[in-house]
């Protein structure tokens, strides 16, 4: 036991979990509003933004985010010299949060479009109806109820994000799991009880949001 609590004297475990709640909670709002863009796309009725935002959720949802944070490191900053910060660290920091922002807002925009379709068909054409346009109609009768009925998706979609923020340490980010690796490397005697502590890690961040998600999905309900 005295061996076990050593490493939390060496290591700092918290801070590295710390560095994927920041990644999560940057890269959800990124790509929700990305999302919400692409659902838009998807429901507008102007064919060339119906055929873009088909090609990108598809593009991207099929490509493995460890390409797309790897294509920012070695392209974007290696290749093309394009930096999000002066900090060397931070740059690495800001293009994870691109990287997650970009991949994830394909499942927001195809999670947004599932509450679209809870919607009755009737409240579109009611909106037509009382002259609002496209636009005016999304934002005020569509996507208020879409939202609502999407939480379990999108609550999904985030807890995917927290788990797949992991994948930042493709990106040379020092988060939860490149100090998982480290500590592996050098205290080999002790991968179960390391294994077990960063999976319980990850289990505190992600049952809570299930929970909550969970019950504001049937708290906002749409009744119909």
């Amino acid at each position: 036991m005295d061996s076990f609590l050593s490493l939390f004297e060496q290591y700092d475990v918290a801070a590295a979990f710390w560095v994927n709640i920041q990644l999560t909670f940057w890269a959800a709002i990124w790509s929700l509003l990305l999302g919400t863009l692409l659902a838009l796309f998807r429901i507008s009725p102007i064919a060339s933004l119906q055929w873009f935002g088909a090609t990108y959720v598809n593009i991207f949802r099929n490509t493995p985010l460890t390409i797309i944070i790897a294509f920012g490191v070695l392209a974007l900053f290696g290749q093309l010299s394009v930096s999000l910060s002066s900090d060397f660290n931070l740059n690495f920091f800001r293009l994870a949060i691109l990287g997650l922002s970009l991949y994830h807002a394909a499942f927001v925009c195809e999670a947004i479009r599932s509450g679209v379709n809870t919607v009755p068909l009737g409240q579109a054409e009611a909106a037509r109806a009382i002259g609002l346009s496209f636009l005016p109609a999304a934002r005020l009768v569509i996507l208020p109820q879409a939202f609502r009925g999407a939480i379990a998706p999108l609550g999904n979609v985030l807890i995917a994000l927290t788990k797949n923020s992991t994948v930042a340490a493709a990106g040379s980010v020092a988060e939860s799991a490149g100090l998982m690796k480290t500590m592996i490397e050098f205290r080999s005697d002790m991968v179960i009880p390391i294994f077990f502590t960063f999976a319980f890690g990850f289990v505190l961040i992600v049952i809570p949001i299930g929970l909550l998600t969970t019950w504001a999905s049937k708290k906002l309900a749409v009744s119909r």
